[in-house]
């Protein structure tokens, strides 16, 4: 029945000794119950064996005296005697757990006597000096002197204990690191040793409990974290799954120095078995889908410093539905949920304007808010109901006022909005699976309302039928269209831009100073009283998560369901649809197959190869039926390759510059080259000779694209130009007219180029890894130059810079450059989300969001897992660098040129 919650707050438990409690020694009625006596830093506990009988409680500071019964030293309540009974008389006792019952504490107020009779009288010696040092700690009239005094009895207790190596699990391990700790729980900390090994991580409590040894394979270990405890970096964090809320283990340690040594041992010892995730790359698997709502706002508390173990940094989660009286929950209505941009305290505008005049007139350091949005109050307030030994621990031995207690949803979210000092957030478990938290099963007495109702089960809303209904709709409502569409906006204010500064000013977003990280130096504060006044009070606030993003979050990607969908044909008939069985099936079976062969990618065979050229080709574009390969080459030609011969058709040299890379014109009938002199060459294919030649730049033409009538050249002059393109008449001579729309000026060398889907955003990558991303809808007839663009992003120091658009939404667009990094980008917010390190420059590349077909510098093929950010399979390829690649649009079949002069033909086999 004992447990570190019956301690106090900050007090340790430190030792136990089989012992015999008396009552009335001597008299008719004497009573003898067998137990545990239990020392800790500020209390006597004694747990009887028997279950009926109460725990008991005696607070060190409440004791009159603690001395052997058979001394006669009357003015010195502190002695020695080898009797093994230890007498200590107090004003003040705790009774807890009487018959076994979880319930506030009984207190008995008056002297008495309680007699504590050890089994092994030789100890008795120790245990009295024990408590007398104990005793003096607690009479000291400052908390900082206290904490002073028990921290050197602490300490001085583990200075002269170690790990005991035969709790190893093999005699074969080798130690690596052996460290004093402390094991965090939450409201508590367990001092003792922790040791580390080339197979494990220990933990070995001080006081043996809860049990001799913990002990965790390092190689289950999947997830380790460093956190901020007490304001201090002085946490660790060690989780054996991957999605789990809590972890294995909690540390804290005494220095940053011990901290850091052990994470840098197991993170040493994992880095080939699992991948560390940033707050970016989840991002990434997020938007697109890969994980759901419930599962990114884990990783965001994770990465936070948010733990189920400590209580004033607790995992918080947003209110999501606003709807508590409906009879049926429509999450089809916006006004179903919650206002996901403003901080609870703002949802209330009458009650804001309140907050904002007080705020206005404050003096510095100014908040809005007087109380947090999460705290160990407001997490025990959800949790009473299968956590009440914390909320006794937290309380001093009570629950709330029932009128406060958690007794309706309707309620609570009713305060949240109305409250003066009510701004709190959810935790985690509304949208998990366990709705015990809502049930009062473990017959509570919580006590009566003010109407005489007894607190029993929390209240539900009349859409949620029982408990277990009332978490499935609060995940769907969490992992809802609306949610998914503005979550984002709740990520801002909580671990966002929108967390600190003018932003938060802007946003109605200020808490006080200290809850933040970085609000106080508790290094710089001397005093230990004020130290440990103000570090209570922090704990007791709740503080605000550790800053994850400083510009707006990307919103995630929503994908518009079609009108007629495998999701929805039972309630839509066809006849509704307006488009048919027949066009959709083949969208749909065109989608499902491009999907399979990216997932099969790695399957990859090389079919045929081909050495056409004299130097490395550059350029690689083939035509709609697929019967021509056009490649370009440094060596200045332009060649025409015919897949049914398997022989070169054409060879076309426009000068003695070597050409950069080409392209084919819808109809198949032109072909488009830019060289290094300069210019671009109008090809024409079916006459079999120079159609026309466009001089628009100053220095060579790096990259050329082509989309609705539109040419995009990129040049080392600086400059990309949008050129608006008319055909000529081949049969009468006629050329091409072409007209400048738009002139985007760089600071140097521009290397490349792409267009999204949609033709509305053109990324520029220069000779310097800066991508610019322009809006090329204001290019208009008239010719412009555009200064203003979209996002510039310094991206990587390369000498060339390749990129490319998601395929399936532009939202994302991947860079890759000679810094041998990968790199994800979001086009709206100009945020770095993924970054991926290779072990050579990659010189093209294919992707589809989230799996790239990479040609390296070592003429590999490689298939990149873009979320895992690792490679998955090589495949032997070219004998120099793979220069070019071109992709078919089902994705099963992939042309790449290379520095050793060859095409090859590669097939998907499944």
């Amino acid at each position: 029945r004992f447990s570190l919650l019956l301690l106090n707050l900050e007090e340790y438990y430190f030792e136990q000794h089989t012992a015999n409690h008396i009552i009335n020694k001597g008299c008719r009625d004497e009573r003898k119950f067998r137990g545990s006596l239990k020392i800790c830093s500020k209390s006597i506990i004694f747990e009887p064996d028997d279950n009926i009988q109460p725990i008991i409680k005696i607070s060190l500071r409440d004791c009159i005296s603690i001395k052997a019964p058979e001394d006669n030293e009357a003015n010195n309540p502190f002695t020695r005697d080898t009797s093994g009974g230890i007498s200590v008389v107090c004003n003040q006792v705790f009774l807890i757990k009487e018959r076994n019952i979880i319930a506030p504490y009984k207190t008995v107020r008056g002297r008495t006597e309680h007699l504590f009779q050890l089994d092994v009288a030789g100890k008795l010696g120790d245990v009295v000096q024990t408590l007398h040092q104990l005793y003096r700690a607690s009479c000291l009239d400052k908390m900082g002197d206290q904490a002073a005094m028990i921290t050197a009895i602490l300490q001085s207790r583990l200075a002269r204990t170690s790990f005991d190596k035969n709790r190893f699990q093999s005699i074969s391990e080798t130690l690596h690191m052996e460290c004093k700790a402390e094991m965090v729980t939450p409201l508590v900390t367990n001092p003792g040793h922790v040791c580390v090994t080339d197979a494990n991580l220990y933990f070995q409590p001080l006081n043996g409990y809860p049990k001799p040894v913990v002990q965790i394979t390092l190689q289950n270990v999947r997830r380790i974290y460093k956190r901020r405890h007490g304001l201090m970096p002085l946490g660790l964090e060690v989780f054996c799954t991957e999605n789990d809320l809590c972890s294995d283990i909690y540390l804290k340690f005494y220095n940053y120095q011990d901290r850091d040594e052990l994470y840098f041992l197991i993170a040493t010892y994992i880095e080939n078995h699992i991948t560390e995730h940033t707050a970016e790359s989840y991002m990434l698997q997020w938007q697109r889908g890969h994980i759901s709502n419930y599962q990114y706002l884990l990783h965001l508390n994770n990465l936070a410093d948010r733990s189920c173990n400590d209580l004033s940094q607790y995992p918080v989660f947003p209110w999501i539905i606003a709807d508590y009286s409906s009879s049926v929950l429509d999450l089809t209505k916006p006004e179903t949920f919650r206002d996901l941009s403003k901080p609870i305290g703002a949802l209330n505008k009458e009650r804001l304007d309140r907050l904002l005049t007080r705020y206005q007139e404050m003096p510095e350091p100014k908040f809005m808010y007087g109380s947090h949005y999460s705290s160990p109050g407001y997490v025990l307030f959800y949790l009473v109901r299968v956590a009440p030994e914390y909320m006794l621990c937290l309380q001093n031995g009570k629950f709330d006022h029932a009128d406060r207690m958690f007794n309706s949803l309707a309620e609570t979210w009713k305060n949240c909005l109305d409250g003066a000092t009510d701004f709190k957030e959810l935790i985690p478990e509304f949208y998990e699976n366990d709705s015990s938290f809502l049930v009062n099963s473990l017959k509570l007495d919580l006590g009566k309302r003010q109407g005489g109702k007894i607190v029993e089960d929390v209240e539900l809303p009349p859409w949620a039928s029982g408990p277990d209904d009332f978490l499935q709709k609060s995940r769907e409502a969490l992992e809802s269209q609306y949610v998914s569409e503005h979550l984002h906006e709740w990520i801002d204010i909580i671990f966002g831009y929108k967390q600190k500064g003018s932003e938060a000013v802007a946003a109605q977003n200020v808490f006080h100073p200290l809850t933040y990280e970085g609000g106080v130096d508790l290094n710089s504060i001397m005093d230990p009283n004020e130290k440990v006044a103000l570090l209570t009070q922090i704990l007791e606030f709740g503080q605000t998560p550790k800053q994850l993003f400083t510009i707006p979050h990307p919103g995630r990607i929503i994908r518009k369901l079609k009108s007629l969908s495998r999701t929805s044909s039972h309630s839509v008939s066809i006849t509704e649809s307006p488009v048919s069985p027949n066009e959709e099936s083949f969208e749909d079976l065109t989608e499902e197959s491009i999907t399979l062969a990216w997932n099969n990618i790695a399957k990859l065979k090389l079919d045929e190869q081909y050495k056409i050229h004299k130097e490395a080709i550059t350029g690689i574009a083939v035509t709609c039926n697929g019967s021509s390969v056009f490649t370009t080459s440094q060596d200045s030609t332009l060649k025409m390759f015919s897949k049914e011969s398997k022989t070169i058709q054409r060879s076309v040299s426009f000068s003695n510059m070597a050409l950069s890379s080409c392209l084919v014109l819808p109809g198949d009938t032109t072909v488009i080259s830019s060289s290094w002199d300069n210019h671009i060459y109008f090809y024409s294919i079916a006459f079999g000779r120079q159609q026309d030649i466009l001089m628009g730049h100053d220095d060579a033409v790096s990259k050329i694209c082509w989309r609705d009538g539109r040419l995009y050249s990129a040049s080392w002059d600086s400059t990309v130009k949008v050129w608006h393109c008319v055909p000529g008449e081949t049969l009468s001579n006629k050329k091409h007219h072409f007209e400048l729309l738009a002139e985007l000026e760089h600071d140097v060398s521009v290397n490349t180029i792409n267009l999204n889907a949609a033709n509305t955003i053109l990324a520029s990558g220069t000779k310097e890894g800066t991508i610019s991303v322009w809006d090329v809808t204001t290019a208009t007839i008239a010719l412009v130059t555009i200064t203003e663009y979209l996002n510039m992003l310094f991206c990587c120091c390369c000498f060339f810079c390749l990129l490319s658009f998601s395929c399936t939404d532009s939202r994302h667009l991947l860079s890759a450059g000679e810094d041998s990094c990968f790199k994800v980008i979001d086009v709206q917010t100009g945020m770095l989300i993924s970054s991926v390190t290779t072990d050579e420059p990659q010189r093209c590349f294919k992707w589809d969001g989230n799996t790239i077909l990479s040609g390296g510098q070592s003429g590999e093929l490689l298939i990149w897992d873009l979320l895992g950010g690792k490679v998955i399979e090589r495949i032997k390829g070219h004998t120099g660098a793979v220069m070019s690649m071109w992709i078919n649009e089902q994705c099963n079949s992939v042309i790449t040129g290379g520095e050793d002069k060859q095409i090859m033909f590669w097939k998907l086999q499944y």
